[in-house]
């Protein structure tokens, strides 16, 4: 079996590449970072001394992949005009900063629809993708995130991605990040070996699993299909331990960068703990 790539989202407190040494302090392959803050619109640019920095540390660490997380502001699917503005503009410098750092993955939550609807929210978010992709850098695909269905978020259907697909021009741009936690929640029930090859089977022929491009591994504190976002450490939450094990012994996602977004402590031990647990999966 392909050698898989398993981490978590690190800090890049203090500078980007220190991300690079926390994910490789843990034992991972693969991580997710912020480039800024996830709750502001805006920050200051990426030096170029930055960039070449986090390269150079990147380059000789045992990290094969650096996916990158979109802030929580921004949806490009808001029936506010003035918030899905600056979600445009905020988008496409996200964009720009994986571009500078050389990396290919940011993923993005869809949107929500506020009350104006899920159809017309998810064509208004692909038509302010192609907008996005008319003015940003090449090379960075977007991977739309599966959600819980929490509130009016979209993107808790399998379907609703591949429809934002179908109707953006640029569709070698849009992929998506699947979330064990969030498919749960939205009513895939992964808890028995049976129920997630259903998902598989159900997320490749809407999306594609060819463009599945991250896997957030999240266990979660409520029940399948409460649309509730509560992510939980790997066996302390009702997606059983089985489930992670089947999934990581999934010949079809070997090759797909599995990303824990579990609640940890400062020092990342539970990750620690939680990355070599992945591990013997598939030894």
């Amino acid at each position: 079996m392909t050698t898989q790539l398993i981490g978590s989202h690190v800090s890049g407190a203090g500078g980007l590449h220190n991300a690079i040494e926390r994910g490789t302090s843990i034992g991972a392959t693969a991580i997710q970072i912020f480039t800024k803050s996830n709750r502001q619109w805006f920050e200051k640019n990426i030096t170029d001394a930055d960039a070449d920095l986090f390269k150079k540390a990147w380059a000789i660490s045992p990290i094969k992949e650096v996916v990158v997380h979109a802030a929580y502001l921004i949806n490009l699917g808001s029936a506010n005009a003035d918030v899905a503005t600056k979600s445009i503009k905020a988008l496409a410098d996200e964009i720009n900063r994986c571009a500078q750092l050389g990396i290919k993955y940011l993923v993005l939550h869809p949107g929500s629809h506020l009350g104006a609807g899920v159809e017309p929210c998810l064509a208004q978010i692909a038509r302010n993708l192609d907008t996005v992709f008319e003015s940003c850098s090449p090379g960075v695909m977007v991977l739309l995130e599966t959600m819980a269905g929490q509130g009016t978020n979209v993107g808790f259907r399998f379907e609703h991605l591949a429809h934002v697909r179908a109707l953006t021009a640029h569709k070698n741009r849009v992929g998506a990040c699947l979330d064990t936690c969030h498919v749960f929640c939205a009513g895939y029930d992964i808890s028995t070996n049976e129920g997630w090859d259903a998902m598989v089977t159900n997320i490749d022929t809407s999306i594609g699993l060819e463009n599945v491009k991250a896997i957030h591994v999240n266990d979660s504190q409520t029940a399948c299909a409460s649309n509730k976002d509560r992510h939980a450490p790997l066996g302390e939450g009702l997606i059983p331990l089985n489930t992670f094990k089947h999934m990581m012994l999934d010949a079809r996602l070997a090759h797909i960068p599995k990303i824990l977004e579990t609640p940890s402590d400062p020092a990342m031990a539970l990750w620690a703990k939680e990355i070599a647990l992945l591990k013997t999966f598939v030894r």
